[in-house]
């Protein structure tokens, strides 16, 4: 059996088969997992330095020397390392008293935290699988993002108390801007909202479970959602990106709408996270500093705030370490030009606009078919995995090692 890494669903039944260099045989897997192992047989990084092949050990002597000389590194990525490449990470950030940050910095975080402080009740994806009858997904479409999450957990199996499935006992809702894949599998309880409104769609459902005539959407379907959040037995809200970008500093109405549904019933949050261990980072972080991401470590103090962000960090670091991430691709223009500019070090498996740009390139072992380790699933269960097949290739943990013990 395999562990894919694909998505943060992090699904332990896999079975591949390999034959002539690819995969031959797949078995549970996804088009989003096959697509991200398959990357595995192309586009394979070497190690670099300033555009130049060299050996493993002159990269990664290369790095600790820009890291030793730094005066204000950047630590970035992480969401696609394992639990202990991120204790590594965050050891030695700490050490060198560089600023570190993951990609829940612009993402998920805010709902992260929510979670990860108990400021929202959550459960697991086999509470859900086992006991929820609704589930709420909201600016998500785990149809794409994590194609396996309805067949194994959210609305199609077999559970402890819903062994009727989505024939009788459980209820899909889409909240979202468009009409997703997953939307259009829950047809009946799909409600556009539009784009930035979301808002004002809570406050009309709170209006709604309060009593009152709701002052936004269609007022019959508005009374009609709430009837059905009333009569929800154990229900499960998935915030996505949509609704994140949406509230922005106005998500206290999410926790108020989840504290009103419990008055009535039982609700659980779970955020969609995609990266397979963002959470692990968050988690690792919390612990470690009280924060779950944007903390600097100069000077000896540890520091939280914006100011500690990737995306401001970037445009004042003289050098800057990235692992499992393209920030080039996924940043905003200014952000990516200013990383671009600093002594840019990526480890990563795999090629990338942030690899092609960097000073300083390590290629790394693909986890789930070449390394193994440690993660926390988006709901918190960690899982442990090994690797397919053995590569001759470092982990990010073993890297980072090398690295701590070259400075």
């Amino acid at each position: 059996m395999v562990v894919c890494t694909g998505c943060s669903l992090l699904c332990e039944d896999i079975e591949l088969v390999l034959k002539d260099g690819t995969i031959s045989q797949a078995k549970n897997l996804c088009r989003k997992g096959h697509a991200h192992f398959q990357a595995l047989f192309i586009e394979r990084t070497r190690p670099m330095i300033d555009g130049r092949e060299v050996s493993l050990d002159q990269a990664i002597s290369k790095a600790a020397e820009i890291l030793k000389s730094a005066k204000s590194p950047l630590f970035y990525g992480w969401s696609n390392s394992t639990l202990e490449a991120q204790a590594a990470g965050i050891d030695l950030a700490r050490r060198l008293g560089a600023t570190i940050d993951d990609t829940s910095s612009f993402c998920q975080g805010i709902l992260m935290e929510l979670v990860l402080t108990g400021k929202v009740p959550t459960c697991t994806l086999d509470d859900v699988r086992n006991f929820a009858d609704t589930s709420v997904f909201w600016g998500a479409d785990p149809s794409n993002s994590h194609p396996r999450h309805l067949s194994r957990f959210a609305y199609y199996p077999r559970g402890e108390k819903r062994q009727k499935s989505y024939e009788e006992e459980r209820i899909c809702i889409a909240v979202d801007v468009r009409k997703s894949a997953t939307a259009r599998l829950c047809s009946n309880y799909y409600f556009r909202v539009p784009p930035g409104q979301d808002a004002e769609f809570i406050e009309s459902i709170l209006a709604v479970l309060d009593g009152k005539i709701p002052r936004f959407g269609d007022k019959k379907r508005m009374i009609e959602l709430g009837t059905v959040l009333r009569k929800t037995e154990y229900g499960v809200i998935f915030p996505g990106l949509g609704m994140v970008y949406s509230l922005q500093e106005k998500m206290d109405l999410l926790v108020r709408l989840v504290a009103k549904l419990n008055e009535i019933t039982t609700f659980m949050v779970l955020p969609m996270v995609d990266h397979y261990n963002m959470r692990g980072f968050n988690q690792l972080l919390l612990d470690e500093t009280g924060f779950i991401n944007r903390v600097s470590f100069q000077g000896g103090t540890t520091v939280h705030g914006p100011e500690q962000s990737v995306m401001a960090a970037a445009k004042s670091c003289d050098a800057a370490l990235v692992i499992g991430s393209d920030p080039l691709s996924a940043l905003p223009f200014g952000t990516a030009r200013a990383l671009a500019k600093t002594s840019l070090i990526a480890i990563d498996p795999r090629r990338s606009l942030t690899t092609d740009a960097a000073k300083v390139v390590i290629p790394s072992a693909m986890y789930g078919l070449e390394a193994g380790g440690t993660s926390l699933r988006l709901d918190g269960v960690k899982i442990e995995f090994e690797p397919f097949f053995k590569s001759e290739l470092l982990s990010d943990e073993q890297i980072l090692a090398k690295i701590k013990e070259a400075i």
